[in-house]
């Protein structure tokens, strides 16, 4: 159904390339490649907006063997929204050829706490595919947590791994809660063909016409009955299901799903033209 609002745009698949971002908190709906992993991300701004509250980035390292995911689920919208998809690229940026992803959310918190002034909150996930490993690296800051399918066993499950022993203190708390929050990562080493389903708050608080809300168990049994064979349209499939349980009325909130697929190829040998490429980007003598 359309309502006759701005839809994301659809754009053709991208091939992300060494030392590049991209990403935001505007509409998108579209498919990218990186060494090692497929992607097809959906966003959409609640009731049409030209932004919203979600935030999601893309990057890959100078050497392609880092792709580093970032979402982000900001409460309320306007200019502490924006800010902070400024701040989270420039710390993907800054961070984009190291493996430990802890520094930009302890970064990403304390921006927040300055920036909302305890008025807003956020919830946000970063994950790092490390090619060499085809290990994923989470760490997760109040997030509802992605859903791993594993293709050998044909089963999808939460990435919800205990927390660790944390001696009392609070730990991976959402970014602007208490400043000098912990955060821990946990890694999932994954698969060919294995999938993994990123979202934002905006899909399991899916409401009925009841006002029930579909939940994580019921995202999770929804998720599970979508064919994984055609990832092209798997998101598309996801939001027509999402649809259907809410009688067919517009979402509530913002909506972002993200898609990856491990397709375990290695990253091609770069030529001299692009080794002078990111050594440009390092110096900053190009634009990342």
């Amino acid at each position: 159904m359309n309502s006759g609002q701005p839809q994301p745009e659809v754009a053709e698949k991208r091939k992300l390339t060494c030392m590049e971002i991209m990403g935001g908190n505007k509409a998108y709906d579209g498919a990218v490649s990186v060494p090692g992993i497929d992607a097809w991300i959906y966003s959409k701004p609640y009731g049409g907006d030209e932004a919203g509250g979600d935030i999601h980035y893309l990057s890959v390292c100078g050497g392609s063997k880092i792709t580093r995911l970032a979402v982000a689920d900001v409460s309320g919208h306007g200019g502490s929204v924006g800010e902070l998809a400024s701040q989270l690229r420039n710390f993907m940026r800054r961070y984009i050829n190291r493996a430990n992803q802890t520094r930009i959310v302890r970064h990403l918190n304390r921006s927040f706490l300055r920036q909302a002034d305890g008025t807003h909150f956020a919830t946000a996930i970063v994950a790092t595919y490390f090619a060499p490993s085809e290990d994923l690296i989470i760490c997760n800051a109040g997030h509802p947590p992605p859903l791993l399918y594993r293709a050998s066993k044909k089963t999808w499950h939460e990435l919800n791994p205990n927390e660790p022993e944390t001696s009392g203190s609070a730990a991976n708390l959402p970014l602007g809660i208490i400043s000098e929050t912990k955060f821990y990562q946990y890694a999932v080493k994954l698969e060919v063909d294995d999938l993994v389903l990123f979202y934002t708050d905006g899909l399991p608080e899916t409401a009925d016409a009841d006002g029930k809300q579909l939940g994580q168990a019921g995202l999770l049994k929804l998720v599970g009955e979508i064919d994984v064979d055609d990832q092209e349209s798997f998101v598309a499939s996801l939001r027509s299901r999402l649809a259907e349980f809410r009688g067919g009325a517009e979402e509530g909130d913002d909506i972002t799903a993200i898609l990856i697929r491990h397709n375990a190829a290695r990253a091609p040998r770069p030529s001299l033209g692009e080794n002078l490429k990111v050594i440009g980007k390092l110096l900053h003598l190009v634009k990342v």
